[in-house]
């Protein structure tokens, strides 16, 4: 079977295409884990909370849609905005690095989540810790306003809740989420 070929940026950033080169990666990198390969979720934990950084990379268009989202208590202890380290300890309420897949929706705590399963080693608890993608007050632009950061979650991915429904629509059902420190502006 031929490799899949992804769409090239017509236009865009600098940004925009590193963004995508990462998606294309880590996209061929869990190969057949993944059930859809169109659009992946990239996560750089390298900005502050305050930036959008959580992109909507869609291989088949080539173009990038940028969010906020909220990092784990245990990984700023600081709450200074910034992720300091990753974790894959139960009970650390960390945010953990690498590659994921987006699993079914569910109802939970913060009402309609997403699932997630780590595919690398440093989140494989993912499922065990209960770290999943959710809506959350804390993760509204408003709190950047009032504090200069977004709150903090659990560990979990969270975004505001106009921006977690967009989220059900294009990264749930066996796609990629892929998280590190990317350092992309």
């Amino acid at each position: 079977m031929p490799s899949r070929v992804f769409a090239q940026p017509l236009s865009g950033t600098e940004r925009d295409r590193r963004i995508l080169d990462v998606a294309k990666r880590e996209v061929e990198r869990a190969g057949d884990v993944l059930w859809r390969k169109d659009i992946a979720g990239i996560a750089d934990f390298g900005l502050p909370s305050s930036m959008p950084r959580f992109h909507f990379a869609n291989l088949e268009n080539g173009t990038v849609r940028s969010f906020l989202v909220a990092h784990g208590t245990g990984s700023d202890p600081e709450h200074d905005g910034f992720l300091n380290w990753f974790s894959n300890v139960e009970g650390s309420n960390a945010t953990s690095r690498g590659a994921y897949v987006t699993y079914e929706w569910y109802s939970g705590k913060y009402g309609t989540s997403i699932r997630l399963g780590g595919l690398d080693p440093d989140n494989s608890n993912t499922l065990d810790r209960a770290i999943v993608m959710h809506s959350a007050w804390y993760a509204e632009p408003g709190m950047i306003e009032k504090w200069g950061k977004l709150g903090r979650s659990n560990g979990c991915f969270a975004m505001s809740p106009a921006d977690f429904r967009e989220a059900l629509w294009h990264l749930s059902g066996g796609r990629l989420l892929f998280a590190d420190r990317l350092w992309i502006y």
